[in-house]
């Protein structure tokens, strides 16, 4: 029977204290999240430590300005397009808290030992005084999160009137009838609401108060609760600025509006596809290298709606498809160590059209728009990493009819077979990175790629059989 995983909470050292009293004979001080955020922050500055772990290309523009943004205690919307790793970000910040926090046992609201602000807390605290029992919250429990979705209400993220403890006795302006949303319970904490603007404009309305006074209203009843918080959003800059539909009063009331943005430069778009790819296959630097290129003539296509934007998941996705293709070549063949090539690539062209948004006169030509600029990825990768070599012992193999054969489902073995000692291999291997000494899967992706672009220089020709292989042989005829 399979076993549900279970999160496992951390459990705090022993040596914290447990009392109010232990609290303040440790030389514990309450701080406002804000004022931890920006003192661990200086911290990791002084210290030179990472401060976003997992966030590539984003150093010297987006980083910066979050900064900047936590050192003005300011809260923050994100904005940008699909995949540009807001979320991301958001979620980082979190490594910016204390580890270790102590609350009040047993709150609703993560209140402060030396700050409570529910009147059931300042009653316990008048009255067991020093003895008020401690316990203590892990940072990455202090992370909450909400996408905005159309049926989100006001009870979800402020809170409503709970009809049972109204039955139990209590009246509807007693503070403890008042069942908490998501943001008071996220209390001394960061809370994010992802896609604010998709959340409808009443709702939007509740966030005013969180946002400037830092109190809550429910069903009327105006609750003075000075709620301690981080808040952060991300947005799509069309639905931020042209439908309009963060309201006004919201707008004003953060302190920052930081633009994300694609990666800049090729390097940083290939160090994201490593970092984040679950390949289940080798997927050498040059195929890497053709994604990323793929990637950025997607974005940059006028034949694709640039407002919707071609997200990062793009790219990641296309790796592990690609590798998933290597491995399927194994699988059938009998492999064993699958490495991916370029012609693995064209797979991604059918599966991937979906993440895609085209202009409207494009319909039906999705594939073959997508076919095109994986074309010209492909022969400008063959460019940088190919230009200077001298390739003709390729060219000679086919000068005098002779056929190669590659394909989805065509062994390295057999490619390289086909070949035989071709002149020039090492040094082609060298340029792509494979090292001294390359495996029979890395040298057959090797071959591949060269053979793909001397067709696409028109130095050689290439035809598609029936039976799913790939014959390249003497000429420039395009295919």
């Amino acid at each position: 029977m399979t076993q549900t995983p279970q999160t496992i909470t951390p459990t705090p050292p022993d040596d914290l204290p447990r009392t109010l009293g232990g609290l303040r004979a440790a030389g514990y001080k309450y701080r406002s999240v804000k004022q931890e955020l920006r003192e661990n922050l200086l911290i990791k500055m002084r210290e030179d430590q990472p401060r976003f772990p997992g966030i590539v290309g984003y150093e010297d523009t987006v980083l910066p300005e979050v900064e900047r943004a936590l050192l003005a205690g300011h809260d923050v919307v994100l904005l940008g397009e699909r995949g540009q790793g807001k979320t991301r970000v958001m979620r980082s910040l979190v490594n910016l808290l204390d580890e270790w926090t102590p609350v009040i046992a047993g709150s609703e609201l993560n209140e402060h030992p030396l700050h409570p602000i529910t009147p059931a807390a300042r009653r316990l605290a008048a009255e067991v005084g020093d003895e008020l029992p401690v316990a203590w919250l892990h940072r990455s429990l202090r992370y909450g999160e909400k996408l905005a979705t159309p049926d989100t209400s006001v009870g979800d993220l402020v809170g409503d009137v709970d009809p049972i403890r109204v039955a139990q006795g209590r009246t509807l302006g007693d503070p403890e009838t008042i069942h908490f949303g998501l943001v008071p319970r996220t209390n001394r904490g960061i809370f994010a609401i992802n896609e604010l603007p998709d959340l409808a404009e009443r709702i939007q309305v509740s966030l005013l108060n969180v946002l400037e006074e830092r109190d809550i209203q429910v069903r009327g009843y105006q609750l003075r609760l000075p709620l301690d918080l981080l808040l952060v959003a991300s947005a799509n800059p069309e639905d931020y600025t042209n439908r309009g539909r963060i309201i006004t009063p919201l707008k004003d009331r953060f302190g920052a509006e930081i633009r994300t943005h694609y990666p800049v430069d090729l390097d940083l778009e290939m160090d994201l596809i490593r970092q984040e790819a679950d390949v289940v296959a080798a997927v050498p630097d040059h195929v890497v290298e053709v994604i990323a290129r793929f990637t950025r003539e997607v974005r940059e296509s006028p034949s694709v709606d640039s407002r919707s934007g071609v997200s990062a998941r793009f790219a990641i996705a296309a790796a592990e498809t690609v590798a998933a293709s290597a491995l399927r070549r194994a699988g059938l063949l009998g492999e064993e160590d699958p490495v991916a090539r370029v012609g693995d690539t064209v797979s991604v062209t059918s599966t991937l059209r979906g993440k895609v948004e085209f202009e409207s006169g494009e319909e039906g030509r999705e594939i073959e728009i997508l076919g095109h600029l994986l074309r010209t990825a492909t022969a400008e990768t063959f460019r940088a990493r190919l230009a200077g070599l001298d390739l003709s012992g390729f060219t000679d193999i086919v000068a005098e009819g002779e056929i190669i054969e590659t394909g989805e489902l065509v062994a390295a073995d057999e490619v390289l077979r086909q070949v035989g000692t071709v002149p020039g291999l090492a040094k082609v291997l060298d340029r792509l990175g494979m090292g001294d000494a390359p495996t029979r899967g890395e040298a057959a992706a090797g071959v591949e790629f060269v053979l793909e672009g001397l067709y696409l220089t028109r130095r050689l020709s290439k035809e598609l059989r029936e039976d799913g292989r790939t014959a390249y042989g003497p000429g420039g005829r395009r295919q």
